[in-house]
């Protein structure tokens, strides 16, 4: 039967409205409901209607993309010699295998570059390469290829390999070069105005790329690179390594490729979605050390991480170590072989990232002072900047300052000769062209649409930031109101709400960026008990849909405000999402409400 949404402007029950205690906090959000999936497309998927409908908002429109994406299969299809430059890249890299030849793999200090450096580094290695890591630090190098950086590794590798950065690092790959080093470019940002003169260049948002790969992480990036190296080797006879050997080391290789793709928010759907479901297996599986010390640090159980848990609990314990002190801590992590060291440097990291929490509540407090005097002008994005930010830290501090005022932000570093930035934007602001726009301030930058970085020369902060409110000025001036929407998959009784539909929706697994879970709205839900948790920050409720209708709980994180105005029988409309709830060996039902409002 096809899913008919009950009708927005009758109640689900008729119990009469208590006066709330005072005017509540207004709606913070828009609401924005995708369009009913025509009667035709739901009649020729035999599933849930709900799931069917939450199907064809993600953008699958035949019966058979249907059950491809409910049932995908465990071999990866897609060619990594889609990928443009990748013949080059293998036949380079085969060459240095077969010679002995020493290569160096330059990463990036997060968790998708720390990830992208221990899988490639592994893989070749596995492959009979000798090579070694090299990842910059991020107070004293910053991001990126830097000049002393490559002339201290061409003086001991003929042959680099970069990971999750190098494509805009043309002037230092051309310095690479001319020292006698082959450079084999692996990234996925975005590319600038002209390449790197390097011998491969492989980016899958390459123009001239023919790849469908344009939205893989840079560890998914490299896990291409790795497995065509593996498999050209295998097919050598003077390689040690089989064929067999060669398909286990790459599933091997898989919970990295999960680590750095969820990290670093990249779309969970197609190939990424693919990788990450079998490189979460392999995760669940523990067969390597870090993963298990990680998991005991972390307070999870084996078989129980999913997309979420990498985000909130595995993925800052990683980027701490670049945050804060050194990320080779965490690449370290990663290659651990033995138990024992694997749980001595977690048990750095947590420390690390007890810090990193403790200093960005610090940054963020001193951050909305800033903020604060800038409001009255009613700026269109906020740039703030001080000597005591620490590096590692301002971009959660632009994200926060982001979920705050919906605006973009940008964080800064100020140091006395350089200064280091990072911006994070809103839907309606591609925050990597704009820093394009102004690039000839900077001394360097990049990154993606919502989020990026740079250095600029502190004696031009000023004039860089007058240009970068113009350009946001001109693009967020296109836009009648700018408010974060929600965009609601469907409209739903209060009685659909059960395990049922909670175990259709868990089919959509991995969720995460672009595969968001099932974001639903039910208007007229009654409140039984309003609390707050968390030193007031948080709202605890127990809701039902009238009378003889379930019992559910709830949870609005940072909606603490609401309390007051919440009496036993308060109408409420909530969009949220349906979740399992786990507490001392207990499942239930839980509502996770993202926005609400008075019921009309």
């Amino acid at each position: 039967m096809p899913y008919n949404p009950p009708n927005r402007q009758s109640p689900n029950h008729t119990i009469t409205q208590p006066m709330p205690a005072a005017t509540p906090p207004g709606p913070a959000k828009k609401w924005e409901f995708h369009t009913p999936a025509p009667p035709a497309f739901l009649d020729s998927v035999p599933e849930h209607p709900l799931l069917v409908q939450v199907l064809y908002n993600r953008g699958l429109r035949t019966r058979d993309e249907v059950v491809a994406f409910l049932s995908p299969t465990d071999a990866v299809k897609e060619n990594p010699y889609r990928l443009r430059d990748m013949v080059e890249a293998v036949t380079r890299l085969v060459r240095a295998i077969e010679k002995g030849e020493t290569i160096c793999v330059y990463g990036d200090f997060d968790a998708d570059g720390v990830s992208a450096t221990a899988l490639l580094v592994s893989a070749l290695q596995m492959a009979g390469g000798r090579v070694g890591p090299y990842i910059p630090d991020r107070v004293d190098e910053g991001y990126g290829l830097n000049l002393e950086a490559v002339e201290r590794i061409a003086t001991q590798a003929r042959l680099m390999v970069t990971v999750d950065c190098g494509i805009r690092s043309v002037a230092e790959v051309q310095r690479a070069v001319e020292l006698g080093m082959d450079v084999i470019v692996t990234d996925h940002h975005t590319v600038g105005p002209t390449l790197p003169p390097a011998l491969a260049v492989i980016n899958p948002r390459r123009k001239d790329c023919p790849s469908k790969f344009e939205r893989l992480a840079g560890v998914g990036v490299a896990y291409r690179l790795a497995q065509a190296v593996l498999r050209a080797v295998a097919q050598h006879k003077w390689s040690r390594l089989t064929p067999d050997q060669a398909a286990e080391q790459e599933g091997a290789l898989l919970d990295l490729v999960a680590l750095g793709t969820v990290a670093d928010m990249m779309p969970l759907l197609g190939e990424n979605r693919n990788l990450v479901a079998r490189g979460l297996a392999q995760i669940n599986r523990v067969e390597r050390p870090g993963f298990d010390a990680l998991l005991r640090m972390a307070d999870l159980r084996p078989g129980a991480v999913d997309s979420t848990a990498i985000s909130f609990r595995l993925a800052p314990r990683i980027n701490a170590a670049g945050r804060l002190s050194h990320a080779r801590l965490a690449y370290q992590l990663l290659r651990a072989k033995e138990p024992a060291q694997a749980y001595t440097l977690t048990e750095e990291l947590e420390a690390l990232n007890r810090e990193r929490q403790r200093l960005t509540v610090a940054a963020q407090q001193a951050a909305e002072e800033q903020v604060a005097a800038q409001l009255a002008e009613d700026p269109p994005l906020f740039v703030v900047s001080s000597p005591d930010f620490q590096p590692g830290i301002v971009g959660l501090v632009a994200g926060k300052l982001v979920e705050r005022f919906y605006r973009p932000a940008v964080v800064i570093e100020q140091g006395p000769d350089e200064s280091r930035g990072s911006a994070r934007s809103i839907a309606e602001l591609d925050m990597s062209a704009a820093l394009d726009e102004v690039g000839h301030l900077l001394i360097r930058h990049g990154g993606h649409r919502r989020a990026a970085g740079f250095t600029v020369a502190t004696s031009r902060l000023g004039d860089f930031s007058a240009a970068l409110g113009e350009v946001a000025a001109r693009e967020l001036g296109r836009h009648a109101e700018l408010r974060p929407s929600l965009r609601v998959d469907a409209e739903v009784a209060f009685d659909q709400l059960n395990w049922g539909l909670q175990e259709q929706f868990t089919r959509l697994e991995p969720t995460g960026h672009e595969n968001p879970s099932p974001l639903l709205c039910t208007r007229r839900v009654r409140v039984r008990e309003a609390r707050t948790v968390g030193d007031g920050k948080h709202l605890r409720l127990i809701v039902d849909g009238g009378p003889n209708s379930p019992v559910l709980d709830a949870v609005a994180f940072h909606r603490g405000e609401w309390q007051p105005h919440l009496d036993d029988g308060s109408l409420i409309d909530i969009v949220y999402q349906l979740e399992a709830n786990e507490w001392q060996g207990r499942r239930r039902l839980q509502l996770n409400i993202e926005d609400l409002r008075i019921a009309a």
